[in-house]
């Protein structure tokens, strides 16, 4: 990392620019990093490289870097610093999980491109490392999630993701929104109404408003909050909507 004549801290930023003005398809090369995959199988390795593509990781390993040139990749020179995932396997670090498939947040091929970068001496560990992210966050060189940079070299990224505002947002209009209705599961015990103005109602064994409460429907998800103060959550599979065991259908 290098300091400009104006003060401002600058890592690897010819690669920034190049990547986010890349629309998904060069591939990405993070070189000649020390990579803490936390995949039980390939371990920790040093002078080596991660291979993304979009939100996938593709490689990971030693020597990528001789195909850069063919495959047109953009790269980004990591001497100095390491490479951990940015989402923390807590029961994987502790021992918990008896199957490398079992094996969540770990730098492997075909896993999501979520990691971080930060310079060696601040990367004893994993949760070392990501502790930097709260500690130190002046020192973190790279945040990326699904493939896209949040965070380089301490700053935020121009055009990140941004998080949802705090607090509860307002009632939907959901006139004309296919998933209104009422759904009803296999065994007739749970129908649940959703209507055009954010609110459901659900029946269960007969028993009128059961519950009752605020939705919210984003993409294949549904966020529920009840009127009681409780959240819940639902998901929709093609035509049928699941959610708290219950598999339900529209009537």
């Amino acid at each position: 990392m290098t300091t400009t004549d104006t003060g401002t801290v600058s890592w690897n930023p010819e690669a920034l620019d190049a990547i986010v003005s890349n629309d998904g398809g060069r591939p990405v090369l993070f070189t000649n990093a020390r990579i803490m995959t936390m995949d039980p199988l390939i371990g920790t390795m040093t002078g080596a490289d991660i291979l993304f593509v979009g939100p996938l990781i593709v490689g990971v390993g030693p020597a990528i870097v001789t195909a850069a040139q063919d495959d047109n990749a953009i790269v980004v020179d990591c001497t100095g610093t390491t490479v951990v995932p940015a989402v923390v396997d807590t029961v994987a670090l502790a021992g918990g999980r008896g199957r490398r498939s079992d094996h969540v947040a770990t730098l492997t091929p075909g896993n999501t491109t979520d990691f971080l970068v930060v310079p060696d001496e601040l990367a004893a560990d994993v949760p070392g490392a990501v502790a930097t992210l709260t500690s130190r966050p002046e020192q973190v060189r790279a945040l990326v999630a699904a493939g896209r940079p949040v965070l380089w070299a301490g700053t935020d990224v121009p055009g990140r993701i941004t998080a949802p505002e705090t607090g509860i947002p307002a009632a939907p209009d959901l006139t004309g929104n296919p998933r209104l209705g009422v759904w009803i599961d296999r065994e007739d015990f749970l129908h649940q109404e959703l209507t055009a103005d954010g609110r459901y109602d659900e029946t269960r064994g007969g028993r009128r408003h059961a519950y009752r409460g605020r939705f919210w429907i984003d993409g294949d998800r549904i966020d529920y909050l009840d009127d009681l103060g409780f959240w819940a959550y639902g998901e929709f599979r093609g035509d049928e909507l699941h959610h708290a065991g219950y598999v339900m259908k529209q009537s």
